[in-house]
């Protein structure tokens, strides 16, 4: 595995140097192999592996290529990960979310367009306790995303979208178990969305930590034993 992880590291620097960039082919394999001073079968392995997270794409018949290497590519692999979750990782999928989107609030109030902070006041009025569960949940899924698009950081984003695509089967089991679940969800949604409008970031962060807080709390107790 080490001879692997050598061929990893070596073509990881070609890319990081600038060597090959989002889009290349890279040299065939004989001709990359002995440049690197690797064997076949260990460049084959690497490729593989870098395939697998996204870096590289094998189009057969054609050649090796390096992909666009776009956020949202490259942390696909937490997707995987999180999958593989049960009711307790869940509980530590809600605190990361809760970290990382109050940041995100905090920046979205201070970094958002006019036109962005609008468009997310559209989303909250468009939408009131009489909407369904699934309905709620796409609501709810389309907010966070709007904030978190605010705070202008595409790696940010696309971490907690892997996060957050999730926890929807615990958002929707919420609304359909808790009291009054769609009529305070929607209530926070407002306060966020105001926070954010009065360019008031710590409010903002604030308010996302206690939002998400409340699914934690509700999570811990749906599932204690």
């Amino acid at each position: 595995m080490a001879v692997t992880d050598d061929a990893i590291a070596k073509i990881k620097a070609m890319i990081v140097s600038g060597e090959l960039t989002p889009g290349d082919r890279l040299p065939p394999e004989k001709e990359l192999s002995e440049r690197l001073g690797l064997s076949r079968s260990s460049m084959r392995e690497a490729v593989k592996a870098l395939e697998v997270i996204r870096v590289l794409d094998v189009r057969r018949g054609d050649g090796t290529y390096v992909t666009s290497l776009e956020p949202h590519l490259l942390l696909e692999a937490i997707s995987f990960v999180v999958d593989m979750h049960d009711d307790d990782s869940m509980l530590e999928i809600f605190a990361v979310r809760r970290m990382l989107e109050s940041q995100a609030s905090g920046l979205a109030a201070t970094l958002g367009t006019d036109e962005q902070i609008a468009e997310l006041q559209r989303e909250v009025e468009g939408v009131d306790a009489s909407v369904s569960i699934e309905e709620l949940v796409d609501h709810d899924i389309r907010f966070h995303r709007e904030i978190v698009a605010m705070a202008g950081n595409a790696y940010l984003a696309s971490l907690i979208e892997h996060l957050s695509s999730q926890t929807v089967r615990a958002r929707a089991w919420r609304g359909l178990t808790e009291t009054d679940a769609v009529e305070r969800t929607l209530s926070e949604h407002r306060a966020i969305a105001d926070a954010v409008a009065q360019r008031d970031p710590a409010l903002a962060t604030s308010l996302t930590t206690a939002h998400i807080a409340g699914i934690e709390r509700w999570l811990r107790h749906a599932t204690a034993p």
